[in-house]
């Protein structure tokens, strides 16, 4: 893994920097103990920057920024295996540059339905003339962020995806339950465009997942979600860098996109 993080580091990093990122870490590995960590660690590297920002209700912390390399590779060391970096950049928190979407697939759900309702998104947001940018999770779903121009609020954010996912679902009931508890969602999939808050964070692209073969979340093209081969867990830290050298980095436009969010009607 610590092999994985400097090979991609050029490509992962402008996707991480200057923006607090909360660490998941599996000290005793995958199957052991694990946590989340927002608060960086106080035995950290003098040269690993960090961010204060007030988060949910306990006040100030201090985030860890992933502004490097070095700190890249002493994060994969401290078996910080995913990397959840915030929706907005530590200088304005809570001015979001994404707009997310989450396609989060119950206990039922197949893989068929999560690409049939990644495909509606698609033809929603061509219609709309949105840029979204998809990749699968390396777990179960696919997500699609979009780059957005500076000052819109989470409250604005969370309302679009709301609206938009509301009509997506509409289209198909049959696979989408809106309730809040896995349990009540009856093995339905959730169009979770809760995502969109503030402290709330989705795995970055690149980063693996703690699963057989160390799966990683892969930025794709609209075109793949038709490729019969495609899964959520199908590229791992020993093929992501081939797949990186053909493709480069498929999610560099959502960094380059400042794009206002058109009306829902």
């Amino acid at each position: 893994m610590i092999d994985y993080y400097a090979r991609v580091s050029d490509t992962m990093i402008p996707h991480l920097r200057g923006r607090p990122t909360t660490l998941k870490r599996y000290p005793d590995g995958v199957e052991g103990f694990n946590f989340f960590e927002k608060r960086s660690p106080k035995h950290r590297p003098d040269w690993v920057k960090t961010a204060t920002v007030l988060a949910d209700r306990v006040g100030e912390i201090d985030f860890t920024l992933v502004d490097s390399k070095p700190t890249l590779v002493w994060l994969a060391q401290e078996a910080a295996i995913e990397l959840h970096p915030w929706t907005s950049p530590s200088d304005a928190p809570e001015r979001p540059t994404y707009a997310l979407i989450d396609v989060d697939p119950g206990p039922d759900t197949t893989w068929e339905e999560v690409v049939v309702l990644t495909r509606l998104y698609g033809t929603a947001l061509g219609h709309l003339g949105v840029r979204g940018h998809p990749k699968v999770t390396g777990k179960r779903g696919i997500q699609v962020w979009i780059g957005i121009q500076r000052g819109y609020s989470f409250h604005e954010t969370s309302a679009w995806v709301e609206a938009l996912s509301r009509a997506i679902g509409a289209t198909v009931p049959d696979l989408v339950s809106w309730e809040w508890s896995k349990r009540a969602r009856r093995g339905k999939a959730r169009l979770d465009y809760t995502q969109n808050a503030i402290n709330k964070t989705l795995v970055a692209p690149y980063s693996p997942r703690p699963a057989a073969g160390a799966p990683v979340s892969m930025p794709i093209k609209w075109e793949e979600r038709d490729d019969p081969d495609l899964r959520p867990d199908r590229w791992t830290i020993r093929s992501a860098a081939a797949r990186l050298a053909e493709h480069g980095d498929l999610f560099a436009g959502v960094l380059e996109d400042e794009q206002e969010l058109p009306s829902m009607g």
